[in-house]
């Protein structure tokens, strides 16, 4: 740390500090989980996230997705009318005189759709705390994050510090769907030294991420009365057959995976996820359509686009071979995540100032895992080219029903963070 924040007492201070919020910051986080940010219903989070930015006196940028910039990007996924046109807001914090090192805080308020009502023990979008956790559709992934972005700014001020370094909080949409809300920021020109994520991660940070692709197939059947069913085609029996070809494709790339040094060692690391089907009319009427909703991950270090390529292969080479859809070959189109995945080299100073506030605050050394989901960092390690520290508290059920946050690891992580911006950032008095 810099001479203004050196010392066992401060590092106390800076703890204690985030005791002392935790139960503002844990009630700004159910109001955020109280916003149904599903895709394209964002803004009432971003509204949220804007003034909570701008009471802490930071600058708030309030900018929109620009198709072309991120089509033109090679790390741009494409636009579907399903994508959202909620703002991307960042707050900006510049010191009086820069001495420390830049960073961005990045969180995404955007979540999945919370399912089935009836398989949650309460009502997702109005969140409860029992016996430690709080639940709720994006108590984990990522809202509580989000706020723990300003509540470790929060700590600082409340001691009377604020980083010595240029600090822009980044609440984006589209993490869950495409990545281009991170990649957005990036393009409107933000960059700094490094960037802390803190999505759920167990206390552990991210060494490895995967690349993922969303794709849909449709198929076309021939359709007849089912009393004739032979003398028709039926598009969901085919769409199966597709679906088959494609579990060999993630077969082969799983194959390939044991090789690798950093997912070898995680079973089936590459999945394949037959995400929605619908098809057909009729139940008495062969079916004429079958459209598949899919995602499939691959390894980092490989081009999305050389991924894509490879799922196209597969479909037109098992139509060659079908004899129904050898005439009628299925439709593909790629309609989301297009992104690589990333390696963060060990080693960087921001990974060993995390690890140390880390230590302090959890009491044990920082572990390193790899992760089989999206995550934003890639944006900042592959074009900013900067370390991306993906680093959160536990979490439990995202994406599932009854998704809930442990408190006592968002407090914990909370104060690793506080720390790591006054040692990464230094500290200047308010």
């Amino acid at each position: 740390m810099q001479d203004i924040v050196t010392g066992t007492d401060l590092k106390q201070r800076i703890k204690k500090a985030v005791d002392d919020g935790f139960e503002a910051q844990i009630a700004l986080t159910a109001d955020l989980v109280r916003c149904p940010s599903t895709r394209g219903n964002e803004h009432t989070a971003q509204d949220l996230m804007a003034r909570q930015m701008r009471a802490r006196g930071l600058a708030v940028d309030v900018f929109s997705m620009d198709e072309g910039q991120i089509r033109a990007h090679p790390g741009g996924s494409p636009f579907s009318p399903e994508h959202s046109a909620a703002p991307i807001i960042v707050g900006i914090h510049r010191p009086r005189r820069e001495t420390g090192r830049s960073l961005i805080l990045q969180g995404h308020v955007d979540v999945v759709p919370p399912g089935p009502l009836d398989m949650w023990s309460h009502p997702p979008f109005d969140p409860i705390i029992r016996n430690g956790w709080m639940y709720g559709r994006g108590a984990g992934d990522m809202k509580a994050g989000c706020i723990s972005n300003l509540a470790a700014l929060d700590a600082l001020a409340r001691i009377g510090y604020r980083p010595a370094a240029t600090v822009y909080v980044q609440s984006v949409v589209e993490e869950e769907s495409t990545g281009n809300g991170a990649l957005m920021a990036h393009l409107r020109g933000y960059k700094a030294d490094a960037a802390l994520i803190p999505e759920p991660g167990r206390e552990t940070l991210t060494r490895a991420n995967l690349g993922v692709l969303w794709f849909e197939f449709e198929v076309r059947g021939v359709p007849v009365h089912v009393a004739y069913m032979g003398a028709g085609a039926n598009a969901i029996d085919a769409a199966y057959r597709v679906i088959g070809a494609l579990r060999e494709l993630e077969r082969k790339w799983n194959d390939a995976a044991r090789s690798d040094s950093h997912f070898s060692a995680i079973d089936h690391p590459l999945n394949l996820n037959i995400g929605r089907i619908e098809g057909g009319d009729w139940a008495s009427s062969v079916p004429a359509w079958c459209k598949v909703h899919c995602r499939i991950a691959f390894l980092p270090g490989r081009k999305a686009r050389e991924a894509a390529a490879e799922i196209e292969k597969c479909l037109a080479d098992f139509a060659r071979s079908d004899p129904y859809l050898a005439n009628s070959p299925p439709r593909l189109v790629f309609n989301g995540f297009m992104v690589e995945g990333y390696v963060l080299d060990p080693g960087s100073e921001a990974e060993r100032v995390l690890a140390e506030a880390h230590r302090e605050a959890v009491g044990r050394p920082l572990e390193a895992r790899a992760a089989t989901a999206y995550l934003d960092a890639r944006v900042y390690a592959l074009y900013d080219g900067v370390p991306a520290l993906t680093y959160g508290c536990i979490a439990e059920n995202y994406h599932a029903c009854d998704e809930r946050v442990n408190l006592d690891s968002l407090r914990r992580t909370t104060q690793a963070m506080a720390l790591f911006i006054a040692d990464w950032c230094g500290l200047e008095e308010i």
